[in-house]
């Protein structure tokens, strides 16, 4: 059996003091390190975390409100909200935003311009802990590298939010018009409250003349939140007023059929409901997608756009300015004849031209060999020039003006379409003030046939038509058929659109004699379906009377003794087609103006397009498919 083992309290004693000693060392160092961190927090960085303590209490967040839908008069939905993801940064929790967009950039694609937007969001004013955003419409696959990247971007969300979406694409754009990103200029003009989380308003067209009906209230959340703005619960909620659902007078149908009908052609179409004055189609093409314009357009694609020689952002509809051609010359005859300067029977010989003086200038009519003996039937339904000339010459600018004054030229009759342009509607004060020169009487022969300096819109000449067709009672035209609401039933119904406290309308065009709205219309019948009339090919066979007018209007100029010659032409200068009409001539449904840029004939090139749209909404046929047939 062995020694035993004594212990060695010296030596644990030692180790004892070197163990209590390191201890006391480490928990100096400890305090030390608390002490400085305590400082750091309390003297070098108190005004930065006094001014966020601020922030780790309630508080009052706004809640968007979800934008109006739009639909046609049959209910079909034009504008549409559709779910969208992006990806924002809180500038609060950022320190180095180079250094975040940089890894983000490493991550998802983003353009210099998508940059750029950035920062000039960032510039414009804003509630404190509002996140900006960086880029929208993510896919899957960018989201997903994101998420699993957030360690890496403190201050980086992606969010969802609604944006709009149109289904329908180009096809309504003219008509309706889009939203965009709301900038400082309109962020100065809107109630700062009622879009404090709005990230989107109406630019053009009808989004932009509804934005205060589609746009909604703004609601509100009171939330708890930490000192780095994360939300922490939601203490009360006040639910935002959706924006209304509105209803145009637009069809869909006939909106897409007259799309098609036109198609590779730079022209434009309106048709409107005479007795209620809704515009049931507007058509300009080429036309673009405004899908493109809602989060931002790039750079290359709004270029492409921009420079393209047929103008597809251009809207004719409502701003191309026309010479009208011989589509006026019914309302020229009327003035001739309400005035009394001649009755309907009033006949001249057509030699083919006209002069004021014996050897002078000789006012060329359309047909050479002239038309012989005609009355005022007669030239309306043939579009004698020679006879307008001999009555323009007879009684001067200053009825003309008037009675056109009376159909809606010169002005904007339209209650709801922001970008609509007056055009031009010469008199001898016009002159004077534009062209610092006297009013001749060539220029009133030239103004009774739709040229000189007379310029309209294809909305004025469907409104004109409409204005006949109604027998001189004006309803001005207007997209907006009325608002959904939801009764006390509980059943969707649709209200009514009030324009009371709108522009005022026009006044009625009251004749000295009512009679002569007779002799127009038949004139005007008598282009379609008469022996002679211009438009007689597209009015045969027809279930249904028209009353039309044919046009055909003049790009540049033609020498005195020159012959026009399409072939020798290029494109771009060759005469604008039109055609106007509406129909049924018994019980007017839709009024109608047609123009084709550089198409030609009236006659041959826009009378035909009339007939099919025609067709195609008082009968439900699809020339479209009828087209195909024949092939």
């Amino acid at each position: 059996m062995g020694a035993e083992r004594l212990k060695d309290h010296s030596k644990e004693s030692r180790t004892f003091k070197v163990r209590a000693v390191l201890a006391f060392f480490v928990v100096v160092v400890m305090l030390c390190v608390l002490v400085g961190r305590l400082y750091y927090l309390q003297v070098v960085e108190h005004d930065r975390y006094a001014a966020m303590s601020e922030a780790n209490r309630v508080q009052l967040q706004p809640v968007p409100p979800t934008r109006g839908l739009i639909y046609d008069r049959n209910g079909v939905l034009l504008a549409d909200n559709r779910p969208s993801y992006s990806v924002t940064i809180l500038k609060e929790e950022v320190e180095d935003l180079d250094t975040t967009l940089t890894e983000l950039r490493s991550l998802i694609p983003m353009t210099e311009r998508e940059v750029e937007s950035f920062k000039k969001r960032l510039k414009q004013r804003r509630r404190p802990f509002e996140s900006i955003p960086v880029r929208f419409r993510l896919t899957e696959d960018e989201i997903a590298k994101i998420s699993v990247n957030y360690h890496r971007l403190p201050g980086v969300r992606v969010e969802a939010e609604l944006i709009r979406y149109y289904p329908y694409g180009k096809s309504l754009v003219h008509a309706m018009g889009y939203v965009g990103r709301i900038n400082e200029k309109e962020l100065g003009r809107v109630d700062p409250t009622n879009y404090a989380a709005t990230h989107y308003i109406g630019k053009l067209g009808i989004e932009k003349f509804y934005e205060d009906e589609l746009h909604g209230e703004v609601g509100f959340q009171k939330v708890e939140t930490n000192a780095r703005g994360r939300v922490m619960r939601v203490l009360e909620r006040r639910d935002p007023r959706p924006g209304k659902d509105i209803v145009l007078n637009l069809d869909l149908r006939l909106q897409q059929i007259t799309e098609k009908l036109i198609e590779g052609y730079r022209a434009s179409i309106v048709a409107i409901e005479p007795k209620t004055g809704g515009i049931l189609a507007l058509v300009s093409t080429p036309a673009y997608d405004p899908n493109m314009f809602v989060t931002g357009i790039s750079s290359k694609n709004y270029n492409a756009l921009r420079e393209s020689p047929d103008l597809p952002l251009f809207n004719r509809a409502i701003r191309g300015r026309y010479p009208p051609g011989s589509t006026i010359k019914p309302m020229i005859a009327l003035s001739a004849i309400d005035s009394g300067i001649v009755t309907p029977s009033y006949t001249i010989f057509d030699p083919g031209w006209y002069s004021l003086t014996h050897g002078g200038r000789k006012y060329r009519d359309w047909k050479k060999v002239g038309h012989g003996r005609v009355n005022m039937y007669d030239a309306i339904a043939q579009s004698c020039d020679t006879w307008f000339y001999d009555v323009s010459h007879k009684m001067g600018v200053d009825p003309m003006s008037k009675y056109l004054g009376m159909f809606g030229f010169g002005q904007v009759t339209s209650l709801d379409l922001p970008e609509a342009l007056g055009a031009i509607l010469p008199s001898k004060e016009w002159k004077r003030k534009a062209r610092k020169t006297p009013w001749y009487t060539g220029d009133s022969l030239n103004m009774s046939i739709g040229q000189g300096f007379f310029v309209a819109t294809p909305l004025q000449l469907a409104t004109a038509m409409a204005v006949i067709a109604n027998r001189g009672e004006w309803v001005p035209p207007h997209m907006l058929k009325g608002t959904k609401k939801i009764n006390d039933a509980g059943a969707e119904v649709l209200e009514p659109a009030d324009f009371s406290d709108g522009k005022p309308t026009p006044a009625d065009v009251v004749l000295n004699d009512d009679k002569h709205w007779d002799d127009i219309i038949k004139g005007m019948r008598d282009v379609m379906h008469s022996k002679h009339g211009t438009a007689r090919r597209s009015g045969a066979n027809s279930s249904y009377e028209i009353a039309g007018k044919t046009g055909t209007a003049q790009v540049v100029g033609i020498k005195q003794d020159a012959v026009y010659d399409a072939e020798k032409l290029a494109e771009i200068h060759r005469d604008h087609a039109l055609f106007v009409a509406f129909a049924p001539v018994d019980d007017p449904k839709i009024a109608i103006a047609v123009i084709v840029e550089n198409g030609g004939g009236g006659s041959s090139t826009a009378a035909p397009i009339a007939r099919k749209i025609l067709d195609a909404y008082l009968l439900g046929t699809d020339p479209l498919v009828e087209d195909q047939d024949d092939k």
